[in-house]
C-alpha cells in the first residue's frame, strides 16, 4: 500500500527559489543553497558522481550499511523507518530488507523535496515490498518534520553525509527540531563523512571527468530557466577547496571576467568581478567526538558507531534521550 502526502507544491518551491536567489546574490560574499542543484538534470548528474572513482562516500557508506544493517534492525526493533532526503532510496533497501527480516517493520516514510523523484521511488518500492505500508512525504526537512507520521519505535535515517551541507547553526536547529518530533527512545541513524587527507577529499568534489563541475554549474541553468536569468555557465569555473579551519569542502563558481547577470523575474542586476566567487555548497567533515557533542547538545545519545577500515565515513546510531534540552 502506497500513498503520498504533499506539504510543498510548485508555488512553494518557486517562492523559496526566488527568496534564496535574491538573498544569496545580494549577500557579501555571494552564495546559493545546494538544494537548487537538484532538478531532473542535476539529480542525474549527482547519480553519475556517486559512481565516479574519486567519489568515495556513497560506496563507503553502502559497504558499512551492508555489514551493519542486520545489527541495526536488531538494536532498534523498528516498526517505522523514516528517511530524510530520500531520493531514490537505493541504500535504504539494505535497511528495509534487514528490518523486514527481523519481523518488526510495518511502514516506511520517505521525505523528499522533489515530488517527482519521491513518487518514482514510492512506486518502485511499492512494487518491491508489496506488504509494506509506504507513505511518501513531499516536504523540506528543515521545515516539515512535524508532518512526519507519529508512532512508536521509529528510526529516522539521514544518510549520505548530507548533514554536512548545513553550517553549524543550521545543524543545531535541524537536530533540535528532529529531536522535538521524536519520542524518548526513538532512533536517528546518521551518515557522516569524516575528516581525512585533503588529497582524498578534494578530488571527490573536483573529479577528472568534470562531472562535478557540470553538477555545480547546473544551479545556473536552474536559475536561468526558472527566473529568466542570463547566466553564462561557460563564464564560470568550478572550484573545490578544503577549508582546514572549518573542516569542510567548499564548492564555488568563480567568475572568469567582469560581468553583469540579469535575473529578469526578480528585476535584479548582479555584478561579478573577474575572479569573484559564488559559494554553492559546503560539505562539512566530522570527527567522532565533535559529532557526538553536537548530537548530545540536541538531546541525542550515541549508542553505536560503525566505520570502514580506513575510517573515511561514519554511521552513528543515536537515541533520543528522555530529558530534552531547552531549545535556545
Amino acid at each position: 500500500m502506497t500513498s503520498l502526502e504533499k506539504h510543498l507544491d510548485e508555488r512553494d518551491l518557486a517562492r523559496s527559489l526566488r527568496a534564496d536567489v535574491r538573498e544569496g546574490l545580494t549577500a557579501t560574499p555571494k552564495r546559493l543553497p545546494p538544494k537548487w542543484f537538484y532538478d531532473a538534470r542535476g539529480s542525474r548528474l549527482f547519480e553519475d558522481i556517486t559512481r565516479l572513482p574519486e567519489y568515495y562516500p556513497t560506496r563507503t557508506e553502502r559497504a558499512i550499511l551492508t555489514s551493519a544493517a542486520a545489527e541495526i534492525a536488531r538494536l532498534t526493533d523498528a516498526k517505522t523507518l523514516v528517511e530524510l532526503g530520500s531520493g531514490s532510496s537505493e541504500k535504504t533497501r539494505l535497511l528495509l530488507d534487514a528490518m523486514l527480516d527481523r519481523g518488526t517493520l510495518g511502514s516506511f516514510v520517505p521525505l523528499d523535496v522533489s515530488e517527482s523523484a519521491l513518487r518514482e521511488a514510492v512506486d518502485a518500492l511499492g512494487g518491491a515490498y508489496p506488504g509494506l505500508a509506504i507513505t511518501g512525504v513531499v516536504g523540506d526537512m528543515t521545515r516539515h518534520l512535524r508532518h512526519l507520521p507519529d508512532g512508536d519505535s521509529r528510526v529516522v535515517a539521514f544518510l549520505g553525509g548530507t548533514i554536512g551541507n548545513l553550517v553549524p547553526s543550521e545543524r543545531a536547529a535541524f537536530l533540535s527540531d528532529l529531536r522535538s518530533v521524536l519520542h524518548p527512545g526513538e532512533w536517528l541513524l546518521l551518515g557522516a563523512d569524516l575528516v581525512k587527507d585533503p588529497g582524498t577529499l578534494v578530488p571527490a568534489y573536483d573529479d577528472a571527468a568534470g562531472v562535478t563541475a557540470e553538477f555545480n554549474k547546473n544551479v545556473l541553468h536552474v536559475i536561468n530557466r526558472e527566473l529568466r536569468a542570463d547566466f553564462d555557465p561557460l563564464a564560470f569555473e568550478h572550484v573545490a577547496i578544503w577549508d582546514p579551519a572549518s573542516e569542510w569542502i567548499e564548492m564555488r563558481l568563480r567568475s572568469g571576467r567582469d560581468q553583469v547577470v540579469h535575473v529578469k523575474d526578480l528585476d535584479l542586476e548582479v555584478a561579478f568581478a573577474d575572479g569573484e566567487e559564488l559559494r554553492t555548497e559546503i560539505s562539512a567533515k566530522f570527527r567522532r567526538a565533535g559529532l557526538t557533542a553536537e548530537l548530545a547538545a540536541s538531546g541525542f545519545a550515541l549508542r553505536h558507531w560503525w566505520s570502514d577500515p580506513q575510517e573515511w565515513f561514519g554511521l552513528a546510531l543515536v537515541q533520543a534521550e528522555t530529558i530534552q534540552p531547552v531549545r535556545r
